[in-house]
């Protein structure tokens, strides 16, 4: 189980648990937030970013593992292309087959249109799968969309887009109804009423949740949904261009089958972008609680064609990702672990944040006691700090946690750590791209036909994402941009296909004299070590 030293720290917990229990660690004053946010948080290491040097970001900072991608160079740079050898002709493109495209095509093809999905992996796998905790929504009498919409825009710092959370917040109790309707089975008191709790950063309970597997019971329902449906989803099939016409407006893809190195043609009426974060390009060594695919490859492939990113320069580190043993380093502790009462205490016992913070603010306050602070526990393979999950029980009672985190309580016992007894080490893990695609209210982008929904669009959330929002936001978004781009398909003729503009985009690079080997879109991450091998025939 836990290292001798490990276990020493884990005394001092326990020793200091009743006091904790007692008395909560204060609420953090603005400033406070402000300074800690500055001081320890990764989206303020400037060395850690760069500037773009072209493209409509132009002079603007991002990661500088992203900018490496927006301005690398294209996959189809060295291909003969026949634009004219259609191999998929639709109303409706839909790239990516995570919760946003598979909202998007069900409501498209409730429309009459056309449609066709095509994922990098298989339908479903994405990280609206593995999202855990919850999904928001103010639909009881003591909340509204309007107390939801000043919890969102606080814990966004007062950056997200106002229409676009306003959007959010008000299609809430909708998005749960619809998913309820199609079979999603939420928690529920015997009486039928939705069972809420509360998650960081909000002001009520409203947080819908299936177990600690909401993500997945919701992901289960959309592709059962899509499947009867017969929409039509090309699995192992990648985007890697988006295709203009003469026109100038979004006319469908350039396909690589991922098994056979295929490339294919897809036209399209309208073409929809749900491909989802970045969590893979794991951004300063972060370990990330993301999906093998996310790998920002929608970013890449609407700059290239001219669409502006918003807030490319922020991202969401979750503060509680596990931190041992190594074979579940950076998985996802949901923030419902602390919704249920448990504590954040570091080597000492000693309290340092609360837990309900926002999670920038809980992520930098970590950081904080792993490194100047020196009050981290040592795993073995890095710093972490304690959640005392056995506090769970003693508040809410014996079985709380199988019963109302299972998986999570799965995950660990698999490595004989029970988290009914003893406290879990967690780390801050890379988990949600805030930044992304510019749209405007009705998912559109200002190229006519393309639409974006889900963890690639930007200014949803602000720069802070607080829990539940993003499962909220792909069904939102989604089904708005599937409604839109089928309704407009019906009016659209499509002209002569074009990559015009990816070679224009070179032509940029070359006159600001960049020149990058690195593929963009990257598609999938590269774990594989260089390993040298050595000639020993005689």
């Amino acid at each position: 189980m836990y290292t001798t030293e490990m276990l020493a720290s884990i005394r001092k917990v326990e020793h200091s648990r009743d006091s904790r229990m007692a008395e909560q660690f204060p609420r953090l004053e603005a400033k406070e937030k402000e300074d800690l946010l500055s001081r320890y948080h990764p989206d303020f290491i400037p060395e850690k970013f760069a500037t773009l040097q072209v493209g409509p970001n132009k002079g603007e900072k991002a990661p500088t593992e992203l900018v490496t991608l927006l301005e690398g160079r294209s996959r189809i740079r060295d291909l003969s292309l026949n634009l004219s050898n259609i191999d998929y002709d639709v109303d409706v493109l839909v790239i990516g087959g995570g919760g946003a495209g598979a909202s998007a095509a069900i409501e498209a093809h409730g429309l009459g249109a056309n449609v066709k999905i095509v994922t990098k992996l298989r339908l479903g796998d994405a990280n609206s799968m593995m999202a855990e905790g919850g999904i928001q929504a103010a639909d009881k009498e003591n909340d509204s969309p309007a107390q939801h919409y000043l919890d969102a825009f606080g814990g966004g710092h007062y950056a997200a887009q106002p229409e676009l959370l306003r959007k959010l917040v008000a299609d809430g109790p909708g998005a749960i109804s619809w998913l309820n309707n199609l079979g999603v089975m939420f928690d529920k008191e015997p009486s039928g009423r939705m069972i809420t709790t509360h998650g960081g950063g909000t002001s009520r309970k409203r947080m819908h949740a299936c177990a600690d597997y909401t993500g997945a019971e919701i992901m289960r329902t959309l592709r059962d949904e899509v499947l009867n449906r017969g929409i039509k989803v090309v699995d192992f099939t990648a985007a890697i261009e988006l295709i203009l016409d003469t026109e100038g407006k979004a006319a469908g893809a350039v396909l690589l089958n991922m098994e056979t190195g295929q490339h294919l043609i897809a036209r399209a009426k309208t073409v929809i972008i749900a491909t989802g974060g970045a969590g893979r390009l794991h951004y300063q060594g972060f370990p990330t609680s993301n999906h093998y695919g996310a790998t920002a490859d929608g970013l890449v492939l609407v700059y290239r064609a001219g669409v502006p990113l918003l807030y490319p320069d922020t991202l969401q580190y979750h503060p509680t990702g596990a931190a041992y043993p190594t074979q579940i380093f950076g998985c996802l502790v949901t923030e419902k672990v602390r919704a249920l009462g448990a504590i954040l205490a570091n080597s000492e016992g000693k309290p340092f944040v609360h837990p309900l913070e926002t999670r920038d603010v809980v992520s930098a306050a970590i950081i904080r006691e792993c490194t100047t602070q020196n009050m981290g526990v040592d795993t073995g393979s890095g710093s972490a700090v304690w959640l005392d999950t056995p506090v769970i029980e003693m508040i809410k009672g014996n079985g709380t946690i199988e019963k109302s985190i299972p998986a999570m309580f799965r995950m660990f016992i698999n490595y004989n750590i029970d988290m009914r007894s003893h406290p879990i080490p967690v780390y801050p893990t890379l988990h949600y791209q805030n930044g992304g695609i510019k749209i405007n209210l009705d998912g559109s982008t200002c190229i006519e036909n393309l639409y974006v929904a889900g963890e690639a669009v930007g200014g949803i959330h602000g720069r802070n994402r607080l829990m539940g929002n993003s499962l909220l936001d792909i069904i939102v978004f989604g089904r708005s941009a599937g409604l839109n781009a089928g309704a407009k398909s019906k009016s659209v003729d499509v002209s002569a296909l074009s990559l015009d503009h990816v070679y224009k985009f070179e032509k940029e690079l070359q006159g600001a004299g960049i020149v990058c080997d690195t593929q963009s879109p990257l598609l999938l991450p590269q774990y594989a070590r260089e390993v040298s091998v050595k000639n020993h025939a005689n």
